[in-house]
């Protein structure tokens, strides 16, 4: 920015002078008020008194510090007159040659630069150190970003196991965390270790216990079961739809939800251990006889096997044996029952005297805030009816009119469908959401970026596809307010949804799925999608000037291609596979050989690709040609 410093700040400590030939340019008025605004740059290039005197401060200036010629000459073609388009009449050697005489009289900043000075040694130094500071944390900035680009494919991206992420890991273990991921996971397991094991002493005789061993077991005892209630009200800000760090941070909701199961597995484990060094403790020093019966230890012992339940029930194969409903109804009642059994477990102990109560009222704050703020957006979009478009199948089109909430990419809401299970009217499913009036915003390009299979029985495009993506199935509808999901049909309560003109629907949203500043500040955006990933995608075209999407699509799946055919024929710069697969390594290598400086790649579908994009965009970016900003955007939490 400021680069050579020194040169900057000659060109700054005299710029303010008025010089001889504004004088002439301006009115005595400009004279009266000075300041560089009333000298032009064709004013500098010609100025003999200017030239010399910059000429000098830089010689002299920049001579300790050893700038070389090359770059003191780039500099004056630059910088001496003010504009880069506007010659100086010498170059700066020439300029340093005309001063016969070195100068001994000091500029001030009341004098008409008209004699060949010194530059104010207090004006000069000031600079100096002002823009010595700015360049050096815009060098700083450079060289973290820089780090960051050689870090990222490296370490934050890959999966810590093979190329499983998204997908599950075999014999359903669970999801394996990002290298990235894993490491804050480590450091964080390590960090309540070290708290729970460090400065633990023992002071015999003790007034409460027998024996050190005793002491330091109850010291373990207090110290796990402090840390865990510390990390209950985290645990669920991490769960919780309205969490705030997700304003504050450029991690995603995915993320955040990965981190709620390591940080509820670091709260059971703290709790596990607590009782059961409770239970060591009093069983060695004879008082579990009389403390088995109270009523706090119960009620510790309900928490206890609440939470040992809520561990073994969070894992991957339950959730998977299970519907997804029955699971997340019946982890919500199990931490219901966590809440109450810690409540009154240092309630009936310690009477609220000691502030343990304080972590329960934080937990409790976080997930009541959650809750009221879900009601509060239900209630400020008001109770809708939608329309219900069958396409084909396995898909469904529903359209919510009179909705504002804009078009900006990485969102999406939580739809409840109240009368399709009157058993669960509070059941509720995250969709990617449309504007509706993109369906509406006129035709495009056709169909050349449409692919055909390439291997075995070659399966023709459908025309009727192909239309629908040239725009040619458009209506004359006037536009529409409000937004457009597309949802394919699973086992839980989206099987029940059929066509219909006033289907009762409550919105909970919208919420962001992950940041977008970073992406959006990219040279290039590639979209990658597969099935009904694509309308995580789209929103992403209208909101920055360089993108290219990539969809692949099965060939049984081809009515949601035909559905989205208004849309995707305002989408310049496409390539759309109906029955064949996206060439993710292929898609990532053009992208380089094009040039870009930033290239974002966001992607959105099913475990598998999601899986394939992460691991093609880390080998792509070690090459260190591109630097790659990777969103994953999965379905799949």
């Amino acid at each position: 920015m400021y680069n050579p410093t020194c040169a900057y700040a000659c060109l700054q400590a005299i710029s303010p002078n008025v010089l001889s030939c504004s004088i002439r340019e301006h009115s005595e008025g400009a004279h009266a008020h000075g300041g560089s605004g009333a000298t032009s740059p064709e004013c500098r290039a010609g100025d003999t008194a200017y030239l010399t005197t910059l000429a000098w401060c830089m010689s002299t200036r920049c001579g300790p510090y050893g700038i070389p010629l090359w770059n003191l000459e780039k500099f004056w073609g630059e910088q001496s007159t003010g504009d880069p388009t506007v010659a100086s009449k010498w170059a700066y050697s020439t300029a340093l040659h005309n001063v016969i005489i070195p100068p001994t009289r000091e500029l001030t900043s009341e004098d008409v630069l008209d004699f060949t000075a010194l530059a104010l040694e207090s004006a000069w130094d000031i600079q100096f150190r002002t823009m010595s500071l700015v360049e050096r944390e815009e060098t700083l900035h450079a060289r973290y970003g820089r780090l960051l680009a050689y870090l990222n494919p490296r370490l934050i991206y890959p999966s810590a196991f093979g190329t499983y992420q998204v997908r599950p890991l075999p014999y359903l273990l669970g999801n394996a965390p990002t290298l990235g991921q894993a490491l804050y996971i480590a450091l964080l397991t390590i960090l309540v270790t070290v708290l729970t094991a460090v400065n633990i002493t023992s002071s015999p005789p003790s007034a409460w216990f027998s024996t050190p061993y005793q002491e330091i077991l109850a010291f373990v005892m207090y110290r796990t079961g402090v840390l865990s209630f510390a990390i209950l009200p985290l645990t669920i800000l991490f769960a919780s739809r309205n969490n705030v760090l997700l304003l504050l941070s450029n991690w995603s909701h995915a993320t955040y939800l990965l981190l709620h199961r390591w940080v509820a597995r670091l709260f059971a484990l703290l709790a596990l251990i607590h009782s059961i060094v409770a239970l060591v403790l009093y069983r060695d020093s004879g008082m579990y006889a009389m403390e088995e019966k109270s009523e706090y230890w119960i009620w510790g012992a309900v928490a206890t096997v609440a939470i040992s339940v809520v561990l073994v029930a969070s894992g991957l194969w339950v959730r998977r044996k299970w519907s997804y409903e029955v699971f997340l109804a019946a982890h919500v009642v199990l931490v219901v029952i966590v809440l109450v059994g810690c409540w009154y477990h240092v309630d009936l102990r310690f009477e609220r005297r000691w502030g343990y109560e304080m972590w329960l009222y934080a937990a409790c704050g976080v997930w009541f805030f959650d809750r009221l703020a879900r009601v509060l957006r239900v209630v400020k979009t008001g109770v809708r009816r939608a329309s219900v478009v069958e396409i084909g199948d396995e898909f469904v089109r529903v359209d919510v009119e009179g909705v504002r909430w804009g078009g900006g990419p990485g969102r999406h809401v939580y739809a409840y469908f109240p009368t399709l299970s009157l058993l669960k009217p509070w059941e509720n499913h995250p969709f990617s959401l449309l504007p509706t009036a993109m369906f509406h915003s006129g035709a495009g390009a056709g169909d050349r970026d449409l692919k055909r299979p390439e291997s075995g029985d070659v399966e023709k495009t459908p025309a009727a596809v192909v239309s629908a993506v040239n725009g040619s199935d458009q209506s004359g509808d006037p536009p529409a307010i409000g937004i457009t999901l597309f949802i394919k049909k699973s086992a839980g309560l989206t099987q029940y949804l059929q066509a219909s003109n006033s289907l009762l629907t409550l919105l909970d949203g919208p919420y962001p799925s992950h940041s977008t500043e970073s992406l959006l500040r990219c040279d290039r955006l590639l979209l990658v999608g597969g099935g009904i990933g694509i309308t995580g995608l789209l929103p992403w075209v209208n909101y920055h000037p360089n993108t290219k999407l990539c969809w692949s699509v099965k060939s049984s799946a081809e009515s949601i291609a035909r559905a989205l055919g208004p849309v995707l024929s305002q989408v310049g710069d496409k390539d759309i596979r109906i029955g064949s697969r996206l060439d993710i390594a292929e898609l990532l290598s053009h992208e380089v050989r094009a040039g870009w400086e930033k290239v974002g790649v966001i992607v959105c579908g099913p475990g598998g690709l999601c899986d394939d994009v992460r691991a093609a965009v880390a080998v792509a970016g070690r090459t260190g040609k591109v630097d790659f900003e990777l969103e994953v955007d999965a379905y799949s939490w």
